[in-house]
């Protein structure tokens, strides 16, 4: 007997926005959880006025993240929530609502 496909849906992705505000000319990207903590996700600088910023398809659910700035590993300044890692620093924490 074959059994009948269920129809699950999965939790909708949201559009999640990163912004730093740095100096212009800065090479920028967020890394975290979402991303096993690589920085792939480079923001840009469209205006060149030092204001970074980048989209990312986030599903519902907690993430640590921190933005690397020429290299070196940032708070997100601008998100007051953050939570101890194993390094002794801290990182930045973003909830991701299901948007109902």
């Amino acid at each position: 007997m074959v059994g009948k496909s269920k129809n699950i849906k999965k939790p909708a992705r949201r559009n999640v926005l990163f912004k730093l505000e740095d100096a212009p000319g800065r090479q920028v990207f967020v890394a975290g959880s979402f991303s096993d903590w690589q920085p792939r996700q480079k923001l840009s600088d469209k205006d060149g006025r030092g204001v970074y910023t980048a989209r990312i398809l986030l599903a519902p659910g907690e993430y640590e993240y921190k933005f690397v700035v020429d290299g070196e590993w940032r708070l997100d300044a601008a998100n007051p929530n953050f939570v101890p890692n194993d390094f002794g620093t801290l990182n930045s924490l973003l909830t991701v609502t299901s948007g109902k």
